[in-house]
Order: structure tokens, then C-alpha cells, then sequence
């Protein structure tokens, strides 16, 4: 398998858990996250435990998603 394969295979995953994530969080009005128990945090805490990792997540996922397009990029530059 070529680098090339196997940064398109993980920029297509990466996309899709970006998609997915993205949608967990929460919005203005409560998002699909309070569906998987993010919405149980009191009124006293900024965000719950839930939110705060699936920011992690996101952020993690988003960096990789980067990663896969720019080395993506440069190597169809340089072929």
C-alpha cells in the first residue's frame, strides 16, 4: 500500500468522525450529545466531564484531519 492510499483512506475516516462529532456537541438549544447523557451537568459547572472530552476528541480528530491534507497536498505536489 502506497502513502498516498493510506492517507485517503484516513482523511475519508477522519472526515467521518469529524461529521459525527461535530454533531454531539452541544448548541444553543442542546444538541444530540444530551441524548448520550451530556445534558446531565448542574447549573454550577461550566460544561460536564462529557463535553469537555468530546472537545478533546474533536480537537484530537480535527489535528489528524489536518495532518491527512496537508501531507495529502504536498505529496500530489511533489508526484
Amino acid at each position: 500500500m502506497s502513502v498516498v492510499l493510506i492517507l485517503q483512506i484516513a482523511l475519508i475516516v477522519t472526515s467521518l468522525l469529524l461529521i459525527l462529532l461535530v454533531l454531539l456537541h452541544r448548541g444553543r438549544g442542546g444538541g444530540l450529545s444530551s441524548l448520550f447523557g451530556g445534558g446531565m451537568q448542574s447549573s454550577l459547572s461550566g460544561s460536564s466531564v462529557v463535553e469537555k472530552n468530546l472537545d478533546r476528541i474533536t480537537l484530537f480528530v480535527g489535528a489528524i484531519w489536518i495532518i491527512c491534507v496537508v501531507g495529502l497536498g504536498l505529496l500530489v505536489k511533489i508526484s
